[in-house]
Parts: C-alpha cells; structure tokens; sequence
C-alpha cells in the first residue's frame, strides 16, 4: 500500500464521519425543535416559591418515579439544573435551564412560565443578552474601583 491509498481510505473515513455528524445533527435539531414545540403547548403560568437549588445529577434529586424512568440514560449521568419549589401545595423539585437557574434566588416568590416539572421561564427575567451586558458593565465597573482603591 502507497501513500496514495492510505491518503484515499483516511479521506474516506473522514468524509463519513462528517456525512454521520451532519445526519446526526439534522435528527437531533428535529427533535428539538418538536420538544420546544411541545413546551409552548403545555407551558403555562404558576407562582413559585423557590426553596432550594442545586446542580447535580438527577440519580441524587428526588424526581417523581414516572419521571426518572422515562428519562434517557445521558440525562441520568449528566449534571443539570434543579430547583425544589413549592407550587400551590405541593412542594416538586423542577428543572431549569441554566439561564433560569442562575436567575432564581432561594426563599423568594416568583411568577414562572412551566411545562410540567420543567421552568421556562420567569417573570421579569432578564434575556440572555440583556444578562451578558449587565455582567460585562458589573466587571468594569468593579476593576475601576479596583484602581480607585488602589491609588
């Protein structure tokens, strides 16, 4: 064997491997985009009373048994966002998108939009580019007063 068919089954195998990613990409944004579907549907409002937060594995959380089986063996193992709230009467540990998660406080009251255990968002809620801005003037405002101390 050459180099030439060396070069030939490495330019094979790399152009499967994109054909595979592409396919697995466009079935993956499909399917999002059907959830994402199926959370307009169902989301509804709610006021919450956020008690606790936490990330970590939903093994380590205590979610409803019909929830954890119907859950995919990835999700199981990854680390996701949690809030144990209480809604109405119930107290029910629900799930979050970080952005939600980083803005929901413990021992506070707050109007959400939900889909079952899931919290799509909340009232008064900043969006993610209003959030990144906010952050951005935060840290130079603290390095100006940084240098004002210092001198």
């Amino acid at each position: 064997m050459g180099f030439g068919d060396i070069m030939l089954i490495v330019l094979a195998v790399v152009v499967a491997l994109g054909a595979g990613l592409y396919f697995l990409n466009r079935w993956a944004s499909k399917k999002q985009v059907d959830q994402q579907n199926l959370i307009d549907k169902t989301k509804q409002q709610a006021q919450i009373y956020v008690i606790d937060k936490k990330h970590d594995k939903a093994a380590n959380v205590t979610l409803p048994k019909a929830v954890t089986e119907n859950m995919p063996r990835m999700s199981k193992v990854m680390k996701m966002y949690f809030a144990k709230c209480k809604v109405g009467p119930q107290i029910i540990t629900m799930m979050c998108d970080k952005r939600v998660y980083d803005y929901l406080e413990p021992k506070k009251t707050y109007k959400a939009e939900v889909a079952g255990i899931y919290i799509v968002n909340v009232k008064g809620m900043k969006t993610a580019a209003e959030m990144k801005e906010q952050a951005k003037t935060r840290k130079i405002r603290e390095k100006a007063e940084k240098r004002a101390a210092a001198k």
